[in-house]
């Protein structure tokens, strides 16, 4: 049969980053963005600002022409009577220099043409007039003033684009203020653009390997959760690459025991320095020490391919209590050999559970080779069987307790990651190649489980495994 292989990724060399081209960075979107903003802000004030200003000003020059029609109302008042006057031409062209053109009105009758009838008429009338209406072809500004006996003045000037004498005094304003939004989007785009430019230097340096590299967390909170996120990137990647060379550490020891006793055994068999009558043990030993390793590469291997998408799983309905009933005849023996009892405890009836049976197997396997494995001489280990709850249909419940040292709290908390424990008691106290207990966690968890681990009643350690009563298929799914 194949050996399994162990598929590694292909990693290539790290991406290169694009070449940074105008417009594409954050700094000259947002140069870009508040130049558009300052733009339309400029142009919207345009449209809203001109025409109040070009009303302003047309009310203004209305105004000084309705105070010229009242005073030159008051100066001709006397003589509009008479004949024109040396006074009234001299006022005439005065008016006529500022651009306003006179008309005198005797007895209703303008003393020439242009004024539009019903001006003529208002002022016959005695009602005054102020209005803005086309004389001559061309818009134009009216205020007349009516005098006793149908005489009257009427002053027009000519409106010449009122626009032209707005824009020159708002263009600089609005040039200022685009000039001011242009400045303000550098500066902000510079300050939105050192954040993520800090955080992409620290990704790179994450990148090259280093694990100090530490981002300033500052306002705004959108940056403030980037910095902390990169931070404890940076911490999660240094505890993860710790635990990495520290579980690689333990298991080239592991590996290196066994291979340690069969290179020395293998030489003295073929060095002749053993005598025929050991050669049956020595034997034994070499394929015990093989045993060890071919479970320790098994061990690894399975890690490896337990988070892969096409990891073999075939969950169907088991009876626990069967499943128990088979590890007990394996079991059994085993222990009885090294003086430590082992004892069953399952219900009458069965435990229905849905799982794989090869792999809840192998979980229960490994459970009791560990408890075996650090149990004293006359402690128990126990395998225990029952429904998870009170409805036969609510799962199963697999436990396997022991009489061993145990765990502390703290070893609780760390007792299903890889090479943990093996790290802490190594040297201490017989311990594992720290993968089983990984293994089994990742396996129940697979299956659609719980695993836990805690203090038993016999004085040592707990293992809890609570599994489905129905399928789930997401729950197998990687």
């Amino acid at each position: 049969m194949a050996e399994p292989t162990l598929a590694l990724p292909v990693v290539g060399p790290p991406p290169v980053p694009p070449r940074r081209r105008f417009g594409r960075t954050l700094t000259a979107r947002a140069v870009l963005v508040t130049c558009a903003v300052a733009l339309v802000s400029v142009l919207v004030t345009a449209i809203v600002a001109v025409p109040l200003a070009v009303r302003g000003v047309e009310r203004r020059d209305q105004e000084a022409l309705a105070a010229q029609a009242r005073l030159a109302a008051e100066v001709l008042r006397p003589r509009l009577m008479t004949g024109r006057t040396a006074d009234e031409e001299r006022l005439l062209r005065q008016l006529r220099v500022q651009g306003i053109d006179a008309y005198l009105i005797r007895r209703g009758a303008p003393d020439r043409a242009g004024l539009p009838p019903r001006v003529v008429q208002r002022i016959a009338e005695g009602r005054n007039v102020s209005t803005r209406r086309p004389v001559g072809g061309r818009r134009t500004l009216v205020e007349g003033r009516a005098l006793p006996g149908g005489n009257g003045v009427v002053l027009t000037r000519r409106v010449s684009a009122p626009w032209r004498q707005v824009l020159p005094s708002l263009w600089l304003p609005l040039l200022a203020g685009l000039g001011a939004g242009v400045v303000a989007g550098l500066l902000l785009a510079r300050l939105l653009a050192r954040p993520v430019r800090r955080a992409a230097e620290a990704a790179a340096r994450l990148r090259a390997g280093d694990r100090t590299v530490r981002v300033p967390v500052e306002p705004p909170d959108e940056t403030a959760d980037l910095a902390y996120a990169l931070n404890g990137l940076a911490a999660a990647l240094a505890t993860s690459e710790g635990r990495q060379r520290e579980f690689l550490l333990s298991v080239s020891h592991e590996l290196r025991t066994p291979l340690t006793a069969i290179r020395g055994y293998a030489e003295a068999l073929a060095d002749g320095v053993i005598p025929p009558n050991d050669t049956a043990d020595t034997g034994r030993t070499l394929l015990a020490e093989a045993e060890h390793l071919d479970r320790l590469v098994s061990d690894l291997l399975a890690l490896a391919r337990l988070e892969a998408a096409d990891f073999p799983l075939e969950p169907a309905p088991v009876d626990l209590t069967r499943l128990a009933a088979d590890a007990e005849r394996t079991w059994a023996g085993r222990c009885a050999a090294v003086g430590v009892p082992f004892r069953v405890e399952m219900p009458d009836r069965p435990v229905p559970a849905y799982t794989d049976p090869g792999r809840i197997r192998q979980v229960v396997d490994g459970l009791l080779e560990n408890a075996l494995r650090v149990v004293p001489p006359g402690a128990p280990v126990v395998l225990a069987v029952r429904p998870a709850g009170a409805d036969p249909a609510a799962g199963g419940v697999v436990e396997v307790r022991d009489g061993g040292p145990g765990f502390t709290d703290d070893d609780l908390a760390v007792a299903f990651e890889r090479g943990a424990l093996h790290q802490r008691y190594r040297g201490v106290r017989k311990v594992g190649s720290g993968l089983g207990l990984a293994l089994a966690a990742g396996l129940v968890r697979r299956l659609g489980g719980e695993i836990v681990a805690g203090h038993a009643p016999e004085g040592g350690a707990a293992f809890t495994v609570r599994l489905p009563p129905d399928p789930y298929p997401a729950r197998t799914s990687a």
